[in-house]
């Protein structure tokens, strides 16, 4: 399976050897979390870039790994695709033309400290900054890696009644996502306490949680979390995997468990320069997911992050991308195409249809065409009665 990994048993000599016991626990990872390049080196060897990148984002950018992430790492290989979405780079350090600390406008759709309501029937619920990885893509990168804490002002941990009374309050809203930062990094008693608070609101029908646990530290998916959540439902949970070598033992067992639970999940994996911008990566990843019973839910282009912009790839890229997995893989593992913005979420494809005088003429997955009628526009007009 592709990056599995035995804690006992590690390629890299040099690593640490850590007991089952340990290793299977998620809370001695959080504990044991890579915030140092002293740490760093027990498990990778730094390159002169990666340190000076490390130390150039000291005081802008949080960054931390797990110990089971870092284990999947090649440790001689800074171009490794699971490397370069945990270790700092210089490129985070450069200036790009329209880079923005919030694209998505968070801000601007802010409602209270943690609401961001941008579409009619649904919001986002901000419960956390905290993440056992900070990922250097991250699209809130400002908010949940900035070290000044910039979003909650210092009141992380203050009280949601304010957060469940908007909700309350506006019936239209049946679709809550709790995201962050990962919702999953706090513990199980004060999670139900969010996720009851919901359910509790007669409006709400669906609760949904964004988190990269499944992929950066699955052992946090333990049976007594998900007997929690399903005291909850429906309840789904969308993670995101970006390459194939995170899809492990591990991350698998941790999917089944949500399953077994009635917990669906899905996978926004985001389009990546140097990590997975080429068809037969994104072709693997994604008969991988669906073979662990994981539905690609969006394929996201990279957005335009201060900080993250030397991940972005061209539109073009992803069409290219795209059309390479139309018609190669079975439809329900093709994700749907998008980019975020100011004003929602948009569908990005080139289209399979073209209208003629005489209906459409339609270009499959090969690129062949064919013309068909048409019966909204008909080629000749019935007689009259």
């Amino acid at each position: 399976m592709p990056g599995t990994h035995d804690a006992t048993a590690d390629p890299a000599s040099f690593r640490p050897r850590i007991p089952a016991e340990q290793w299977n626990d998620w809370r001695w990872h959080m504990r044991k979390r890579i915030t140092s390049v002293d740490r760093a080196r027990q498990w990778i060897r730094l390159s002169p870039d990666e340190e000076k990148a490390i130390a150039g984002s000291a005081g802008k950018y949080r960054w931390s790994i797990t110990p089971y992430y870092a284990s999947l790492m090649d440790p001689d290989d800074p171009a490794c695709p699971v490397r370069m979405q945990a270790v700092p780079a210089l490129g985070e350090l450069t200036e790009f033309p329209g880079a923005e600390v919030d694209p998505v406008g968070d801000m601007y759709y802010r409602k209270t400290n943690r609401i961001v309501h941008k579409y009619p029937d649904r919001v986002i619920m901000l419960i956390t900054e905290a993440c056992p990885v900070y990922c250097r893509h991250c699209t809130r990168k400002f908010h949940t890696t900035d070290v000044s804490g910039t979003y909650f002002r210092d009141n992380e941990g203050g009280s949601f009644e304010e957060d469940l009374r908007y909700i309350a309050d506006h019936p239209e809203i049946r679709d809550v996502l709790l995201t962050g930062g990962d919702p999953l990094s706090y513990q199980d008693g004060k999670l139900e306490e969010i996720v009851s608070g919901l359910r509790a609101i007669p409006s709400v029908e669906i609760i949904r949680i964004g988190s990269r646990f499944p992929v950066l530290l699955p052992q946090r998916i333990t049976d007594g979390l998900c007997e929690m959540l399903d005291r909850y439902q429906p309840v789904w949970l969308n993670t995101h995997f970006n390459h194939p070598k995170e899809i492990t033992e591990e991350s698998a067992a941790a999917v089944d468990r949500l399953l077994r639970h009635g917990i669906p999940v899905g996978n926004q994996t985001v389009l990546l320069r140097g990590i997975n911008d080429d068809v037969a990566t994104m072709r693997t990843l994604m008969t991988e997911l669906l073979r662990i019973r994981v539905r690609p839910y969006y394929l996201y282009h990279c957005d335009n992050v201060t900080g993250v912009s030397h991940f972005m790839t061209s539109v073009e890229k992803g069409w290219e991308i795209m059309e390479g997995l139309q018609g190669h893989i079975t439809g329900f593992g093709v994700p749907q195409y998008v980019l975020t913005t100011k004003i929602g979420k948009i569908p990005v494809a080139r289209p399979y249809f073209t209208r003629t005088p005489g209906g459409l003429l339609l270009r499959n997955y090969r690129g062949q065409e064919m013309a068909v009628g048409d019966a909204v526009h008909p080629i000749t007009e019935p007689d009259a009665p």
